[in-house]
């Protein structure tokens, strides 16, 4: 009863904020708010300049840290807000004022157990960067090295904790008064958004995101991911090496420096295909914001809070869909939805592929240059929530993904598709990872496995069958392959694979 009189009370102040930008139209969505929406008219501010979106940013932006977040989840809500709002919210700003460097400094001291004279020679006064969880000093380490110190702010994990009850309380209540909109999940869509942000909150998983996502790109010499002094990282804290360069937008500064945009966007292109399909973990924060252009053309990525990840029967799924798409097999399209158990309801198939038919058939015959994936995946992800699509939270965090990858590629490059350039990647993805050869491959490397667990095995059953053999009789033994069958099955499977 508490808490709902406490989460009720927060409730109308948030309406309030929300009337001031004239931005209530969320609430429209549930007809039983209509008495709060008569309490808080008079607060309405008609004048608001703006679209729906861009009103509903302003709100969530001056209602703080989580509600920024949350608007920024919401952004890959299109079948809920519809895809304008959904648009303008993506583009919604994550800066708040600094909180005071000596609230930094201690805070650095506390979590590293040093005073900061022993940890670094200097530590600028004036933030780099403040965002709603955090906020980022350059430093010199007492060794001479330039990095850039990220540290939590005060009381955010209180305050964050706070903020999530209220958004499951409102989910619960929704849930509850309307249950037409229970198809949408909103519980569920706030428990990924709390899992998320709790993951946010401890700055060592974003140490070992980016040391991960170095590891991945080794490889690739045109990018590139700063360093992680894990001496001066905790929880609290992490410490990466400072870098620069110039935005990625700022497509006159680039060529200005004598770099080649193009060359950049293919560079761009292989690693994002690289992240999401060779690797299965991805950035999933990508806007230009967290990307900079060394003086040397490199890409550098920032920012690893924000990562996901896709199993590689993810990959195959996503990979078989979209290649229905351009093939305007919407059969297959069906297929994966059902076989990745997306969707449950097979009544509901014939009509499901005929609305897939009429998302595909704009894009046939198109060529590949003026194909955007990231709006094409976000209108199944739509579609699919109308047939009541399992939730599928690492499907929407690619999409949006997705649509700043495609916004960066168009800044660098407007006559050159990212997607266009990927087309051969694409091609040898596929047939290393969807033939037949594949398959097989897959199929032996399971049945090595299974050899592997089945000495294990035989030791389980002979013990099974010592425990129920009756007394007085001599122990029963499994008979087990000898070595040398072990180690021509070995040779066989290693040379199929080979």
């Amino acid at each position: 009863m508490l808490r709902t009189a406490r989460n009720l009370w927060r409730a109308i102040r948030i309406a309030r904020t929300l009337a001031r930008h004239n931005a209530l139209f969320p609430l429209d969505l549930l007809p039983q708010t209509r008495p709060l929406l008569r309490l808080v008219d008079r607060f309405q501010n008609k004048a608001a300049a703006g679209r729906p979106g861009q009103r509903l940013a302003a709100a969530l932006q001056e209602l703080g840290p989580s509600f920024i977040k949350f608007g920024q989840s919401l952004s890959t809500r299109a079948d809920l807000l519809g895809e304008q709002v959904a648009r303008d919210l993506s583009t919604l700003q994550d800066r708040l004022p600094p909180f005071p460097a000596a609230i930094a400094r201690r805070t650095v001291e506390e979590q590293l157990e040093q005073p900061i004279s022993v940890l670094f020679r200097e530590f600028a006064d004036e933030p780099v960067a403040a965002a709603s969880i955090a906020q980022v000093h350059f430093a010199v380490t007492t060794e001479g090295e330039e990095v850039a110190v990220k540290v939590l702010r005060p009381g955010i994990e209180r305050a964050m904790e706070e903020d999530l009850d209220f958004f499951f309380w409102l989910a619960e209540t929704v849930e509850r008064l309307h249950p037409p909109l229970r198809r949408f999940k909103p519980v569920e869509a706030v428990r990924i958004f709390a899992a998320s942000t709790r993951r946010e909150m401890d700055l060592r998983l974003e140490a070992a995101a980016a040391a991960e996502f170095a590891e991945n790109n080794a490889d690739e010499e045109r990018f590139y991911v700063p360093r992680v002094d894990w001496q001066r990282t905790a929880q609290r804290v992490v410490t990466f090496e400072r870098v620069s360069g110039l935005p990625i937008d700022e497509r006159d500064r680039i060529l200005a420096a004598g770099l080649d945009p193009a060359e950049i966007l293919e560079v761009a292109t292989r690693v994002f295909f690289h992240q999401v399909f060779r690797d299965g973990f991805f950035h999933g924060d990508m806007h230009p914001g967290n990307m900079l252009i060394a003086p040397d053309g490199r890409i550098i990525a920032l920012d690893f809070g924000i990562m996901g990840r896709l199993e590689l029967h993810t990959r195959l799924h996503l990979a078989r869909m979209l290649m229905g798409f351009l093939k305007g097999d919407y059969a297959t399209v069906v297929d994966v939805f059902y076989e990745a158990g997306f969707l449950r309801n097979r009544e509901e198939r014939a009509t499901f592929t005929q609305a897939c038919r009429a998302i595909g058939e704009p894009i046939r015959g198109q060529p590949l240059s003026r194909i955007s994936f990231a709006h094409l995946l976000g209108q199944v992800l739509s579609l699919a929530q109308q047939f009541e699509m399992e939730t599928q939270p690492e499907l929407l965090l690619l999409q949006k993904s997705m649509v700043m990858a495609e916004g960066v590629g168009r800044v660098l490059n407007p006559d050159v598709n990212m997607w266009t350039l990927a087309q051969p990647l694409v091609e040898q993805w596929v047939r290393e990872n969807m033939g037949p050869e594949a398959e097989l491959r897959r199929v032996l490397e399971e049945g090595i496995d299974a050899l592997r667990h089945l000495p294990a095995l035989i030791r389980r059953g002979e013990h099974l069958l010592a425990a129920i053999q009756p007394a007085g009789e001599p122990p029963a033994r499994m008979v087990s392959p000898p070595g040398w069958l072990w180690l021509v099955i070995g040779l066989a499977l290693g040379l199929a694979l080979g």
